[in-house]
């Protein structure tokens, strides 16, 4: 069964509760996307010879699991996502957010209770991404707008202000002839 994107908002939403108060708003995303891509590519890659991304052993998602409630659990989730961008030649990419700080997380007990409920957010059934098979679906994609539409509306600010909107990026792929592109070569540079 395909995951609904209202599942996917509401997770979001409630990951960035779970994390109010110890951080700016605007760094939410570094912590929520880095955690629905960890969980994305563990439900779709894990196990999969030649998958377009590798999921190493001590690098996916159910890993993260295994930590709920561990007094390490922080430190634990840094170095699986470090393993899964070692993998991936990822690294500054999906690693930059550190879950083992004790300035936005919290320390002792509340680092462990915030971190388990963060990833008990992303556990839930209606997150299962195996069977999603919708070919045009950008999730990640769409889920970095959903938190900038919200967090720019938030702020008063233009969504634009922070990425290229989806419909700007359609017409800009009509207008180069991106459906008659012969290689992946052909790109086009967009400054935002």
């Amino acid at each position: 069964m395909a995951v609904k994107k209202s599942a996917i908002y509401s997770s979001l939403w409630k990951s960035c509760d779970e994390l109010r108060g110890g951080m700016d708003a605007s760094q939410y995303k570094d912590y929520v996307l880095v955690l629905l891509f960890v969980k994305y590519v563990s439900d779709k890659y894990y196990g999969k010879k030649g998958a377009l991304i590798e999921v190493p052993d001590g690098g996916s998602f159910a890993d993260m699991v295994k930590l709920k409630g561990d007094k390490d659990i922080g430190e634990k989730i840094d170095v699986i996502i470090r393993k899964l961008a070692e993998a991936n030649d990822l690294k500054g990419v999906i690693d930059v957010a550190a879950f083992n700080d004790p300035e936005k997380m919290g320390s002792g007990k509340d680092m462990v209770d915030r971190l388990s409920n963060l990833i008990a957010i992303f556990d839930r059934p209606e997150l299962n991404f195996r069977g999603n098979r919708a070919a045009d679906d950008d999730i990640l994609g769409d889920a970095y707008e959903y938190l900038m539409r919200h967090f720019a509306t938030e702020s008063g600010k233009s969504k634009g202000q922070f990425y290229t909107p989806s419909e700007v990026s359609h017409i800009m792929a009509k207008v180069i002839g991106i459906g008659s592109a012969k290689s992946a070569d052909q790109t086009i540079y967009d400054p935002t």
